[in-house]
């Protein structure tokens, strides 16, 4: 459940996020509220990589996601440390990683969808990035989550991961993986799809793979390469279509 080496590489896309910032269960979130109509009662729960909301990229898929009708909440994963983009020459992996452990983010993210079910949200999605994608997959292991999307996961113990799902979650799961990824390689693409492809897992699943692109692509890939903002653009449909298909 290490990082590797993609995890903190960013590219920074152009473009003035158009959500607020406000407190949620005491913890700051981004939210990102549609313009058309849409359901109160439910939630899309935008997970992020390590760089979290200091990263534009994030705030500017969320709203995105708003776009299509999902009211997306991004919880601010690490108390106000994410990762830099350009971190200085002494950052220390190893001891940030400590310091954002399940121990520390679960938690934030149990007190913010808890406010939110006092607000009357009843059904909720996940979206998860990298980092995200492990407490995506622990929110379906505890019934929270209606639907699940990962996109690039990281920290995922494979196959054990895969399996649990597989026995214990009922959201349906759709991954959207690439071409090279050290944190989610082919073999682990490959399992995935043994242990819960070909209808094995009754809820939903569905995998689909980017050519060309590597770990981080779905979010924080170089759009000047045409097969990067390729894949970052179908992971983004494949995504808003699982999601209103089962949420």
């Amino acid at each position: 459940m290490s990082f590797t080496d993609s995890c903190f590489i960013a590219v920074t896309h152009d473009g003035i996020p158009e959500g607020k910032i406000e407190k949620i269960g005491g913890i700051e979130c981004y939210t990102a509220t549609p313009t058309i109509a849409h359901p109160t009662d439910k939630v899309l729960v935008f997970l992020t990589d390590i760089f979290g909301l200091a990263l534009p990229n994030n705030r500017l898929l969320a709203d995105d996601f708003a776009r299509n009708g999902f009211k997306t909440i991004v919880p601010d994963l690490f108390s106000g440390d994410p990762i830099l983009v350009d971190p200085p020459a002494d950052f220390d992996r190893q001891k940030w990683s400590a310091s954002h452990g399940p121990g520390e983010v679960r938690p934030i993210i149990d007190k913010v969808i808890g406010a939110l079910k006092e607000e009357g949200v009843i059904a909720f999605a996940g979206a998860g990035f990298c980092f995200g994608a492990r407490y995506v997959f622990d929110l379906a292991f505890d019934g929270i989550l209606s639907v699940s999307a990962v996109s690039h996961p990281s920290r995922l113990v494979v196959p054990d991961d895969l399996e649990k799902y597989a026995t214990v979650a009922k959201a349906p799961l759709l991954i959207n993986s690439c071409e090279v990824d050290q944190a989610f390689p082919l073999e682990a693409q490959a399992q995935a799809d043994a242990i819960l492809g070909d209808g094995k897992f009754t809820p939903g699943y569905r995998r689909e793979y980017f050519p060309g692109c590597k770990h981080g692509f779905a979010v924080r890939g170089d759009m000047s390469d045409p097969k990067v903002k390729a894949g970052k653009e179908g992971a983004f449909k494949a995504s808003v279509e699982w999601f209103a298909k089962y949420l």
